[in-house]
């Protein structure tokens, strides 16, 4: 029984450390503690303004992977005058897999020499406490994806496209995250309200486009769904109103003739 029990045991672990759970993404950086490694990783190995979906693996120091951690995060932008951080998921194990955890950041603005992003690990291994921390490069996005404001009711937003993140001359899937700032360490996610899309081209006379939905939340991933109506190849201006719960527009405004432009929008071009 000892025998089949070892087998069995030795077989889980060389399945785990013997699957790659992270063939379709490339390495950002390996954060050490000195007892184990934090890879993260990204589709394309970078970190940038607005909604960055992020994969981890811990590694003990042989290199096997750890499977059962319990691990949180704290990003902080460390400025010349002050302090805050972003809005962020939980932590959790990635769909399907094994050893691979999934969460995500919004990052407001890019580093530069004098300020920088950190990002703080904290995790547990059975109940054994462990923590890590690094510095992160943040770029800026080629172009806009993320929008941050006051609103009509003094409250600060920040609102991030999530898709789609390959446009093309169809109708399609538009995701976004709408956040309010609770305070300068803390941006929870907002229910209940319509993110409204009115999609143009500024170099096409501004010309617009059919059958375009407006973004509502749906699902218990708390995400707000629509639809874009991109109706050709081109640089493309998503003007955004944001409306309230109760109808009311907290930002944004109606494009029309004689206005051309909302003051919150989101930038595509493909």
């Amino acid at each position: 029984m000892i025998l089949v029990i070892f087998a069995m045991s030795c077989k889980k672990d060389s399945n785990i450390n013997n699957t790659d759970e992270t063939a379709n993404l490339t390495l950002v950086k390996t954060i050490t503690n000195g007892t184990h490694n934090i890879n993260l990783y990204t589709e394309n190995g970078k970190l940038q303004v607005g909604y960055n979906k992020i994969f981890l693996q811990l590694k003990n120091a042989d290199g096997s992977l750890i499977d059962n951690a319990q691990v949180s995060w704290r990003p902080l932008m460390h400025m010349m005058s002050m302090q805050h951080a972003c809005p962020y998921s939980t932590i959790g194990k990635a769909a399907g897999k094994t050893a691979l955890y999934e969460g995500y950041l919004v990052f407001q603005m890019a580093g530069n020499a004098n300020e920088y992003w950190e990002l703080n690990f904290d995790y547990t291994i059975g109940s054994t406490a462990y923590s890590a921390n690094t510095k992160i490069e943040v770029a800026e996005a080629a172009k806009r994806n993320l929008v941050s404001f006051v609103g009509t009711d003094n409250f600060r937003y920040i609102i991030a496209m999530v898709a789609p993140k390959n446009p093309k001359v169809a109708t399609n899937d538009m995701q976004a995250m709408v956040f309010k700032m609770q305070d300068m360490l803390t941006f929870p996610i907002v229910d209940g309200y319509t993110l409204k899309i009115d999609p143009r081209m500024p170099g096409m006379g501004n010309h617009g486009s059919p059958n375009n939905v407006h973004l509502t939340q749906s699902g218990a991933d708390k995400t707000y769904y629509g639809k874009l109506s991109l109706t050709m190849t081109g640089y493309w201006k998503i003007n955004l109103q944001l409306a309230n719960a109760i109808g009311a527009i907290v930002k944004g405004e109606e494009i029309t003739s004689t206005h051309e432009s909302s003051s919150i929008y989101f930038e595509v071009e493909f």
